[in-house]
């Protein structure tokens, strides 16, 4: 075809429009941070994309990126994670694990979305307006982890009745540690037993109060909820065998793992819920709307096999009132 015959037919002809293809929505970009470690909370972070996929069909790697920073239970590197997460302008930050994470999110973001767990009392504590209008920028689960403390004592008082002493392992750099002295000390006066309170700062300090508290011929021993415990099960439990020292914890994973007894909320549950309102953020509800929402079912779980190693004989009151038993 000659050149000017192609410019008359195309002068001459029907010209399509021009289209523009629609842009895909950027991915959006989940910023979840936590006191804990990634090595003991695999299982949280799986029950978190659960949440997140039944609530929005979020599916990590297609259709939401998440970007994880840990703490490995040092609070001090909280705002540094949070702040890291802010400046790569992600959509929603998560911020799991307690207080520390909540407030250090906070802090760094009155803007972007946030969803926090906290063990204690989120209203009292500042960081919403109130359980069923939260406001601002943040919303979240209440786990209730610090709330059961004097249960624990009740439960381990009725496992080894008697007068000897009860120690009682607080972090001293957590947040709630005060109300965690305060409210076991009550109930130890309540049960009429004495409580010595041991306050760690580090994984030194735990060696030195298990080591203390079998001097003292501690009866028994309850580990208060912490994030900086979790991260160091593994070695609790093994120090609670190695004086064998009676304990009670706040998570079943800890009975799971070889410990007495534990007493708190199914923690993997809350974590779920954490993915479930993470997705109606990232489908555009406004955290100030979305109501608190309080785990309230508790769970005990007696690990007889444990109890065998320490001679302890588990009452049938506590066998049939326990959720699950572990043999």
């Amino acid at each position: 075809m000659k050149r000017r015959n192609f410019i008359a037919i195309i002068g001459g002809a029907t010209v399509w429009p021009f289209v523009a293809r629609a842009q895909p929505a950027p991915t959006p970009v989940v910023g979840f941070f936590s006191n804990r470690s990634a090595s003991d909370s695999k299982h949280l972070v799986a029950a978190f994309l659960d949440g997140l996929k039944t609530s929005g069909g979020y599916v990590e790697g297609q259709s939401v990126a998440i970007e994880y920073r840990w703490a490995n239970g040092d609070y001090q590197r909280l705002p540094e994670l949070a702040d890291d997460l802010v400046h790569r302008k992600v959509t929603l930050l998560v911020a799991v694990g307690g207080e520390p994470s909540a407030f250090a999110a906070k802090a760094a973001t009155s803007k972007l979305p946030i969803v926090f767990t906290v063990g204690g009392d989120p209203v009292k504590e500042g960081l919403v307006a109130s359980y069923s209008h939260p406001g601002g920028n943040a919303t979240g689960i209440s786990l209730l982890t610090t709330a059961p403390e004097a249960k624990r004592l009740g439960l381990l008082n009725e496992l080894i009745p008697g007068h000897g002493i009860f120690g009682v392992l607080i972090d001293s750099n957590y947040p709630n540690n005060r109300e965690q002295s305060q409210e076991v000390s009550e109930a130890g006066r309540t049960i009429g037993r004495q409580v010595q309170i041991i306050n760690v700062a580090g994984e030194q300090d735990l060696s030195d109060g298990f080591a203390t508290l079998s001097r003292q011929g501690a009866a028994g021993l309850v580990v208060t909820a912490d994030p900086f415990f979790d991260t160091r099960r593994d070695q609790i439990v093994g120090l609670a065998a190695q004086f064998k020292i009676p304990t009670i914890y706040q998570f079943r994973e800890y009975a799971l793992g070889g410990g007495l007894m534990s007493y708190g909320i199914n923690l993997a549950e809350g974590y779920r819920m954490v993915g479930v309102y993470a997705g109606e953020v990232l489908k555009g509800a406004n955290p100030a709307d979305l109501p608190i929402y309080q785990s309230i079912k508790f769970e005990l779980v007696i690990n007889t096999k444990a109890a065998k190693a320490l001679g302890l004989k588990i009452s049938d009151n506590l066998l049939s009132i326990a959720d699950e038993v572990i043999e």
